[in-house]
């Protein structure tokens, strides 16, 4: 039995990915209120527990083994079926700001390594996340 809801695993991954380079941007924040308001992963998730899950995972990441922690909470709640929905909303608030840090790119692959995402899952959700991202300004 989990200590939390796979739903606050899923908080969990966006604010531990948001919180990685030391800046939460206001386009990781957008994409993270996006995320909670239309994915049915989120369809029971009561949005009031958003700031106390928020609050609880930082608390967690300040802690000496913060990091190590949280992803052993994550993997404890989610189970193997949903692994892949933990990384492509970790790949999702990383590219949200258009900017991959190398604290990221880390994270991911701790992220993939620590929920046995195969490289081929990974690489799929990876381009999709890219693909999500593009924009037609600049194109002549």
């Amino acid at each position: 039995m989990s200590t939390i809801s796979p739903e606050t695993a899923l908080v969990y991954t966006l604010v531990t990915m948001s919180a990685s380079d030391d800046t939460m941007t206001d386009s990781e924040l957008t994409r993270m209120t996006g995320i909670l308001g239309y994915l049915p992963a989120f369809r029971n998730y009561n949005i009031e527990r958003l700031r106390a899950d928020t609050d609880s995972c930082i608390e967690i990441l300040q802690s000496e083994e913060g990091l190590d922690a949280v992803m052993g909470l994550i993997e404890e709640a989610v189970p193997e079926s949903h692994r892949d929905l933990v990384y492509a909303l970790a790949c999702e608030v990383a590219a949200s700001d258009g900017n991959l840090s190398q604290e990221e790119l880390r994270l991911l692959e701790m992220i993939r390594y620590s929920l046995n995402v195969d490289r081929l899952t990974a690489a799929a959700i990876e381009r999709a996340t890219a693909a999500r991202q593009k924009t037609f300004e600049g194109m002549a």
